[in-house]
């Protein structure tokens, strides 16, 4: 599985591509700016890419810039990135195409191997991956006429697990209930926050994307 790296820190860099190479990735390109992160996306077009929202020469979104132009110019390019901290809004312009195939972890997971190549792994089957601490800070009180105000507080539950990118099956383990029971609050979210009829990895990253927009409003209030 080929991947393009770009983070401007050099030991992590490094140890981004000693970690993926050690789990049978190729790391094609590691990259330390977002013009550069742009360039390699569009030459390798890869598998699969980790990238830090900002880097050089700015330091604000850099990384991010160059996440959203590869994907517009090849749509669907997994796309997991990385953030020192929770910036929602940046999560949810990544997230706006609704295609799928893309990620937004805190750094510090990096540090749980086993949860970061599984991160990376789905990112590149075309899964969606939410750091859970973005999605508890989704989790705040919303305005009645928001549209997660529809959802029960079981709902809810399953929206954030399946936010993190889990099966079916891993959020009917994560909350000791049946995968039957969890296709039913599944297909009663979907209904409820009128997503239309089409593939249903599409459904769940559109419903991942109603917890950003909700998120949204509620800080422009």
């Amino acid at each position: 599985m080929r991947v393009v790296i770009a983070e401007d820190l050099a030991l992590l860099r490094d140890g981004l591509v000693r970690l993926l190479s050690a789990h049978d990735f190729d790391v094609v390109e590691a990259v330390e700016d977002g013009p550069s992160a742009l360039t390699a996306l569009m030459e390798h077009r890869p598998d699969v890419a980790v990238v830090d929202v900002r880097l050089p020469p700015t330091f604000t979104n850099e990384g991010l810039v160059a996440a959203i132009e590869a994907r517009r110019q090849l749509p669907g390019l997994p796309i997991l990135v990385l953030s020192q901290y929770v910036e929602p809004l940046y999560a949810r312009e990544l997230l706006s195409d609704g295609i799928g195939g893309v990620g937004y972890l805190l750094k510090d997971r990096v540090m749980d191997v086993s949860q970061f190549v599984d991160a990376v792994r789905q990112v590149a089957g075309g899964g969606t991956v939410m750091d859970p601490e973005v999605i508890s800070q989704l989790l705040v009180k919303r305005a009645a006429d928001e549209p997660l105000s529809r959802l029960t507080h079981r709902e809810r539950e399953v929206l954030a697990l399946i936010a993190e990118g889990r099966s079916n099956a891993a959020v009917a383990a994560g909350l000791f209930v049946s995968e039957k029971a969890i296709s039913k609050h599944i297909a009663s979210i979907f209904m409820k926050l009128d997503l239309p009829l089409s593939e249903d990895d599409n459904r769940r990253v559109m419903a991942v994307l109603a917890y950003l927009n909700a998120r949204t409003a509620h800080q422009e209030k």
